[in-house]
C-alpha cells in the first residue's frame, strides 16, 4: 500500500541520509516556533516528530518534510495567550479533523487552480520569510528582554562559519555525491568548532538564551497520549472553531503549495487529496499528544530534495531521529553551532527563490507580473494563506477583464428579411454587459437569429443574459431564434426556452456551471 522504501530517482541509503541531515536542521525551527506559539519548545519538537512521521507514512507526497512551521504557530499565539495550552491542544485536534473532512471530500483538487504567477510569488516570498527568520540567529535577548545583534567579534565568527558552511555545500557536490554536502557542512563546522574551541552560539546557547532557563535542554520523554483539558461545551467550541479553520485553511494551503513545488523539482505529481488526509491525521494526533501540530515545511523539503530524499522512507527517518535526539542523543545535538545550521537554511533560501522571475517579468503581461510582486510582498508581511487568496482573486478578476473583451459578434441581413448574428466568445458574468450591448432589438428585423456555434455559455449569470435579451424581442413582437446551444441552456432558459432551435445532430454538448443543474 505505502511505498516507505523507495521513491523514482532515490535509493534507501539516499534518504537515510538525507533524513539525518534534516533531522539536524528541525531542531532550531521547531524549537524558534514553540517559542513564537508561546509553548514549551518539547511541544514543538513533538510536533516536528509526529507530523514528520505520520506525514511521511500517510502523506500525499514523498519526499516532502512536515513539522511546526511559522505559519501556524503566529494564528497560535492568541489562543495560548488568552485560553492556555490545553485549548490550543484542542483547536489542534479540531483543525486535524477539519483537514480530514477536505481530504474525504476531494479538495485537495482544488490546488490546481493557483496560476502560475501566485505559485511564483508564494515560493519567493517563503524564500525572504525563510531568510529573515534565519537573522534571528544572529541575535540575542538581552536582560532588558529585547533583541541585540551578537558582539563584533562573535558576529564574525558566526558569519565566517556561516559562509563556510555554504562553501562546503555548495563545492562538496563537484567532488563527491557519495553523503549530503549539507550533512557534512554541519559535522565539518562542528567538529571545527569543538577542536579550535572557537567561541560561538550552539543550539543550546540559543534554547536557554530564547526561554531565559540556564538550565533548558532538548533532553525530554516519549510524548503521552492525553486528552485536552478543557469542558465539552458549546462554549469551547465557540472560541476554538475559528482559529481550527484558519489553522486548517494555512495547514493545507501551505502543505499542497510545497507539495507541487516539490512535485516540479522532482518531475513527478503526488496526491493532493492523500496529503490533506495525512496532515488531518498528523494534526489530531499531534492534539492528543501534547503537540502543536503543523504542517509541510518548504525549507526542510528542499533539504531533503537536494540531499537526495526522494521516498517516504527519508521523512520517517528525520522523524524517527529527532525523537532519539530528544530522548538519547540531546546533549551531541546541542553542541550543533547555530552557524552551521544558518549556512544550511541560506543555502535552501538561494535554491528555492525563483531567481528567473526578474528576467521573467519582463517577458509576461504586467498583471502577470504584479501578481508575483503582490503575492512576494504579502506573504512576506502578513500570512501564507492571505497572499494566496489575494493572489487568487486578482489573477481571477483579470482573468475575467481580460475575457470579457472577447465577446463579439457579426451582423448580416438575409434575403428571406431576417437578422442573423454570429456571437463568438465566451459568455459569462464578466461579458454579460457587452453582449446585450452587441444586439439592437428596436433595428433589427421581425425574424432574428443568433448562433451560438462559436460561442459558449459558461455560468447562470449568462443564461440570466440570454432570457434578458429574449424578453426585449417578445416586448416588440419580433420572434428570436436561438441556435447551437448546449443541452444545459436549453433546460434552463426561462423566456427563451421556447425559441431555442434543437438541432441534435450539430448542438454542442457541454456543462453550465449553474447550481439547478447540481
Amino acid at each position: 500500500m505505502f511505498d516507505l522504501i523507495r521513491a523514482q530517482g532515490g535509493s534507501p541509503r539516499a534518504d537515510i541520509l538525507s533524513g539525518l541531515t534534516v533531522a539536524l536542521a528541525l531542531v532550531p525551527e521547531a524549537v524558534a516556533f514553540a517559542f513564537v506559539a508561546h509553548v514549551a519548545p518539547m511541544v514543538g519538537l513533538y510536533a516536528a516528530f509526529i507530523m514528520g512521521l505520520v506525514t511521511a507514512v500517510l502523506g500525499g507526497r514523498p519526499g516532502m518534510i512536515s513539522g511546526a512551521t511559522g505559519a501556524m504557530a503566529v494564528v497560535m499565539t492568541a489562543l495560548v495567550d488568552s485560553h492556555g495550552i490545553q485549548y490550543l491542544f484542542a483547536a489542534v485536534v479540531l483543525a486535524g479533523v477539519l483537514q480530514l473532512a477536505a481530504g474525504l471530500f476531494r479538495l485537495g483538487k482544488f490546488i490546481r487552480i493557483v496560476p502560475t504567477p501566485v505559485m511564483i510569488g508564494f515560493v519567493n516570498g517563503l524564500a525572504i520569510v525563510i531568510f529573515l527568520a534565519q537573522l534571528g540567529q544572529f541575535q540575542t535577548k538581552g536582560a532588558d528582554g529585547n533583541m541585540h545583534w551578537l558582539s563584533q567579534p562573535a558576529l564574525l565568527i558566526m558569519l565566517a562559519l556561516v559562509l563556510l558552511t555554504m562553501a562546503i555545500i555548495h563545492f562538496l557536490p563537484k567532488l563527491t555525491n557519495a553523503v549530503p554536502s549539507s550533512l557534512v557542512a554541519i559535522l565539518v563546522i562542528t567538529a571545527l568548532v569543538a577542536g579550535l574551541e572557537l567561541d560561538t552560539r550552539t543550539v543550546v546557547d540559543y534554547l536557554q538564551n530564547m526561554s531565559g532557563d540556564a538550565t533548558a535542554t532538548i533532553a525530554g520523554t516519549l510524548p503521552t497520549f492525553a486528552l485536552p483539558a478543557v469542558p465539552l461545551s458549546w462554549d469551547t467550541l465557540y472560541i476554538i472553531l475559528p482559529y481550527s479553520a484558519i489553522l486548517a485553511a494555512v495547514g493545507l494551503i501551505e502543505s499542497l503549495l510545497t507539495l507541487t513545488v516539490v512535485d516540479e523539482m522532482t518531475q513527478t505529481r503526488g496526491q493532493g487529496n492523500r496529503e490533506c488526509l495525512g496532515q488531518g491525521t498528523g494534526n489530531v494526533l499531534s492534539g492528543l499528544f501534547g503537540a502543536m501540530g503543523g504542517c509541510a515545511m518548504i525549507g526542510q523539503s528542499m533539504i531533503n530534495i537536494n540531499s537526495g530524499g526522494r521516498g517516504r522512507l527519508s521523512g520517517m527517518t528525520a522523524a524517527i531521529t529527532l525523537l532519539c535526539f530528544i530522548l538519547f542523543a540531546a546533549s551531541f545535538i546541542e553542541m550543533i553551532p547555530l552557524a552551521a545550521l544558518v549556512g544550511v537554511m541560506f543555502m535552501v533560501v538561494l535554491g528555492t527563490f525563483e531567481w528567473a522571475s526578474f528576467k521573467m517579468m519582463r517577458k509576461v503581461p504586467k498583471t502577470d507580473a504584479f501578481v508575483i510582486v503582490l503575492v512576494t510582498v504579502v506573504t512576506v508581511f502578513t500570512d501564507l494563506a492571505i497572499a494566496v487568496f489575494i493572489g487568487v482573486i486578482v489573477s481571477a478578476l483579470v482573468f475575467a477583464w481580460e475575457h470579457a473583451k472577447q465577446i463579439h459578434a457579426s451582423r448580416t441581413e438575409t434575403n428571406d428579411g431576417r437578422t442573423c448574428y454570429q456571437l463568438k466568445g465566451p459568455l459569462f458574468f464578466g461579458s454579460t454587459a457587452s453582449f446585450l450591448e452587441l444586439f439592437d432589438a428596436n433595428a433589427d428585423r421581425d425574424e432574428v437569429v443568433i448562433d451560438f456555434r462559436n460561442a459558449r455559455v459558461c455560468d447562470h449569470s449568462a443564461l440570466e443574459a440570454i432570457d434578458t435579451l429574449a424578453e426585449r424581442y417578445l416586448k416588440l413582437g419580433k420572434r428570436l431564434h436561438l441556435q447551437h446551444l448546449s443541452g444545459d441552456c436549453t433546460k434552463l432558459l426561462q423566456q427563451a426556452g421556447d425559441m431555442v432551435e434543437i438541432d441534435l445532430l450539430t448542438d454542442p454538448h457541454y456543462r453550465v456551471a449553474d447550481d439547478q443543474l447540481a
